[in-house]
């Protein structure tokens, strides 16, 4: 038989076979049904020839009749023939593991065929029937191969699941029939599971290096890539530092990003194989494992060094003495008023390390969330609020209230003002995100159409300039404009007095004919633990002025009261000022929200100790950075909200590309989401993406609007250790009116600036 015939008669058979086993499932062998419908050729003829056969099992079959031959030569007691010396049979040569058969064959009777045919298939019965004793060493027949195919996909239900994709398709008619198949049965797969974690060095949008992970599953059988995330590093960016604090604070982060790529390409990589994206808890907890293993061998580093450290000056005790006794003596006086300032004000609380390496455990947690969004097929904030509240879909999700930053005021510069240190601008809740955006841009032009150089700024009516003027003007304003933008995507601006800066809001405001209070709100960062003089007690506000904690609450109360369309303040005042935040929280809390961000810098510590130092505030900044895991952000924003603490989402001084943080301000909950400014790409994409979510949630009909109530505090301080046993609030709808005051009850402003206030 030729092999056209062969390839033919094999496709035929398997033909039948899908026909018989899979389309007909009731049916557990050949029919004659079949076979009428099937035509003439048989499904399995008795007697196939060996051609008929795949290759392998035809050689199997053949080297098998060989062998049956060779024992029945010395029953028979046949002569061999000397022709058949020189042309042994093909069957003596094959490379399946049966010894060669050419001396033996020379005894075969003259006429013996060499290759099998019937009367080799007779006497191969006939050896059938007589010596078979161990079955494993026959080769299984078509047959037998037929029915274990067939046992085997009726144990995966496959002919029920076929016949039922057939039916329902065929209504249907899709035009691409094939990919509705594998659509069908692509939900009947294994779920897949993580096969590699990568982790890469990158640069993030200040060109600083950072990490990058990236997901790869085992989807259907196949290795594929999920998705990937960039983190934030934490070092923060200071306006300028020194060479040696800039250069330290740069090894610093390149050993950070380096050790954190090789926990993520070794150690994480092997932890977390096999495991399923969508299992978030499961995934951070084994994170949460592997870091704290991480810290106790830097603890015991630590100690080690101490111990050595002890020995070498014990070794030179008695030196080392003598140098001590004359510095005390000469540092006496010094001492004595570094005890009084230490007694004026709570001293500051030790700056908590960062383990080298931590941004592996935060990156790989928000690379998983990533992949686990992406595996569900929904967006990235579904997926955190399904895990926020156990898998229950919110019918309805709001927008956190962008707070965008529109100047920065620099704190080494000519200018003296030093206490604000942005100033930003929240659209009204009235509006959707989209109008608010665009209505802060047009403030933002406004501003630097203010800002230009004193002599250079435009009139009321630009065509009376001459053109060599507007010339000159045109080709300086561009390099300006640039020195004036910062890294947090604002303008950069320097200020006198801290009126200064809010009268320069209110001027842009006004020429737009916007109402501050109405249609655009203001809120400050302050940054008050940066200004604090630790010699002297007091907060150097102004280059000169000193105040208390005690003055420094009045000036706040009076600055509101003054500009009441500042509706938050972040940072006014140090974390250890704990009875100044009481007060100022008494005199202002019904009135705009008091943030505290430098308190809530660390995550993890916020979780882990229940008395941690933070004050009585309106609500915190969370910044995803370092060890923080989206398990550590949900369960942290959980009992904000029990404590009714608002959530303010922040972005690093060192930000990436990546949006994942506006997914997880949508799907946290926050009420505020600080991104910067609109300026710098790294910063834009994250109010891209916020604009994306809003006009989503809006087609899905899903889009809750936003609100701004402010909650009285007591007027008696509460104790700290009652901070976090705060019950969780009883519904809006039984509580006293007093305490929901209206969210944004403010004074008329003037239409115009006073006549000798001055913008610089």
């Amino acid at each position: 038989m030729k092999l056209s015939e062969h390839h033919t008669s094999t496709v035929t058979s398997r033909s039948l076979f899908f026909q018989e086993y899979l389309i007909k499932p009731e049916l557990s062998g050949p029919s004659t049904h079949m076979r009428r419908r099937c035509g003439t050729t048989p499904l399995l003829p008795p007697s196939p020839p060996t051609t008929q056969a795949p290759p392998e099992q035809t050689i199997i079959l053949r080297n098998f009749v060989v062998q049956r031959l060779l024992k029945l030569k010395s029953t028979c007691s046949r002569h061999s023939d000397s022709e058949d010396h020189d042309q042994p049979p093909k069957e003596a040569r094959t490379p399946h593991g049966i010894k060669k058969t050419k001396p033996t064959l020379n005894h075969h009777p003259p006429g013996s065929p060499t290759t099998p045919g019937p009367a080799t298939q007779q006497e191969q019965g006939c050896s059938f029937s007589g010596s078979l004793g161990a079955e494993s060493r026959l080769p299984r027949s078509p047959q037998g191969l037929r029915r274990e195919a067939a046992e085997y996909y009726r144990g995966q239900r496959v002919p029920q699941r076929m016949e039922e994709a057939l039916n329902s398709l065929f209504t249907l008619r899709p035009a691409d029939l094939y990919g509705e198949l594998a659509n069908y049965f692509s939900k009947f797969s294994r779920a897949p599971v993580i096969c590699k974690v990568v982790g890469r060095k990158v640069l993030d949008g200040v060109g600083q290096p950072t990490l990058e992970v990236e997901i790869y599953c085992t989807v259907k059988n196949y290795e594929k890539r999920i998705c990937s995330t960039v983190m934030s590093s934490h070092s923060q960016i200071s306006e300028n530092a020194l060479p040696d604090t800039a250069e330290a604070d740069e090894r610093e982060r390149n050993d950070s990003v380096n050790t954190a790529v090789e926990w993520v390409n070794e150690s994480l990589n092997t932890m977390l194989r096999n495991l399923k994206p969508t299992d978030q808890c499961k995934v951070d907890k084994v994170l949460g494992e592997y870091f704290r293993k991480k810290v106790e061998e830097k603890k015991e580093i630590q100690n080690q060094e101490g111990e050595e450290a002890e020995a070498t000056l014990a070794l030179t005790s008695s030196t080392a003495s003598a140098t001590a006794l004359s510095g005390k003596k000469k540092a006496a006086k010094p001492g004595k008023k570094v005890a009084v300032a230490e007694r004026t004000i709570p001293p500051a609380e030790p700056v908590e390390s960062v383990l080298c390496g931590s941004l592996a455990i935060g990156g790989t947690s928000l690379a998983i969330a990533k992949a686990g969004a992406t595996i569900s097929h929904i967006p990235l904030y579904l997926h955190i609020a399904l895990l926020k509240h156990d898998q229950d879909s919110p019918k309805e999700m709001t927008l956190p209230l962008p707070m965008v930053t529109l100047l920065n005021c620099e704190k080494i510069s000519p200018a003296k003002l030093k206490l604000v240190k942005e100033v930003m601008l929240i659209p009204p809740v009235q509006l959707s995100l989209k109008q608010g955006i665009e209505r802060v841009l047009v403030i933002q032009k406004e501003i630097m159409r203010l800002l230009d150089p004193p002599g250079k700024v435009p009139s009321p009516q630009p065509a009376d300039s001459k053109k060599g003027k507007a010339h000159n003007i045109g080709k300086k304003a561009p390099p300006q404009a640039l020195k004036r933008i910062s890294h947090l995507g604002c303008l950069i601006t320097g200020c006198d007095n801290l009126e200064q800066p809010l009268l320069l809001m209110q001027t842009a405001c006004n020429n737009m004919g916007l109402e501050l209070g109405t249609d655009m709100h203001l809120a400050i960062n302050c940054a008050a633990h940066e200004l604090m003089d630790y010699v002297k007690g007091k907060y150097e506000v102004l280059t000169g002025m000193f105040k208390s904690p005690d003055e420094m609450v009045d000036m706040y109360v009076e600055l509101i009261n003054k500009f009441p369309f500042i509706i938050a303040l972040i940072d006014p005042l140090r974390k250890e000022d704990r009875q100044q935040w009481n007060n100022i929280c008494c005199a202002l809390g019904s009135k705009c929200y008091l943030i505290a961000e430098d308190a809530a810098k660390y995550i993890s510590q916020l979780k882990i100790d229940e008395n941690i130092n933070i004050p009585m505030c309106s609500g915190v900044v969370l910044k995803y950075i370092n060890q923080t895991k989206v398990s550590d952000l949900i369960e942290l924003t959980g009992l904000l909200d029990g404590q009714r603490h608002i959530t303010i989402l922040g972005s690093p001084d060192g930000e990436s590309s990546d949006d994942s943080l506006v997914d997880l301000a949508v799907g946290l909950g926050a009420r505020f989401i600080k991104l910067g400014g609109l300026s710098r790409g790294e910063r834009v994409t994250k109010y891209n993406r916020l604009l994306a979510i809003e006009e989503e949630l809006a087609k899905n009909r899903t889009l809750r609007e936003a609100n701004l109530e402010f909650i009285a505090f007591a007027e008696e301080p509460q104790p700290e250790k009652q901070l976090y046993n705060v019950l969780p609030p009883p519904k809006q709808d039984s509580l006293p009116p007093q305490l929901f005051q209206p969210a944004l009850q403010v004074r008329s402003l003037p239409a115009q600036l006073p006549e000798n206030s001055t913008l610089t």
